[in-house]
């Protein structure tokens, strides 16, 4: 397992951008598969994006076009820039890793979580 540590949530006004990081332990995290999740009150966790140890991604269709996820092995990093940001973008925000390094949509795919990042987004 690969320990998670995500930042970079806030209050941001609808319309807005926000930049999300997630800094991961270990030495083989270049070969890990990395996504993006979200969980609002009262609602289950929510596939946002994912990217495999290639660099391909994969996008939600609710965030197609407004977020972005993408990696930097050198620093043993994953981000997700959020522009366009609507109200209903309103979660807690998790990142995740998977050793098998491929793409995957389903939290039970992933093997480690990080502690969430809150985003809020206001009218």
């Amino acid at each position: 397992q690969v320990h998670l540590v995500e930042s970079g949530g806030g209050l941001v006004q609808a319309g807005g951008s926000l930049r999300l990081s997630c800094a991961a332990s270990g030495r083989t995290f270049s070969s890990y598969g990395m996504g993006w999740f979200r969980q609002a009150p009262g609602k289950e966790r929510e596939f946002v994006a994912a990217i495999n140890w290639r660099g391909d991604t994969f996008h939600a269709d609710s965030v197609k076009g407004r977020f972005s996820i993408s990696r930097d092995n050198a620093k043993n990093a994953v981000y997700l820039q959020m522009n366009t940001l609507k109200i209903e973008d309103t979660a807690v925000y998790y990142c995740a890793a998977r050793g098998s390094g491929g793409l995957a949509t389903t939290p039970n795919d992933f093997d480690s979580w990080g502690q969430g990042t809150q985003v809020t987004v206001s009218s």
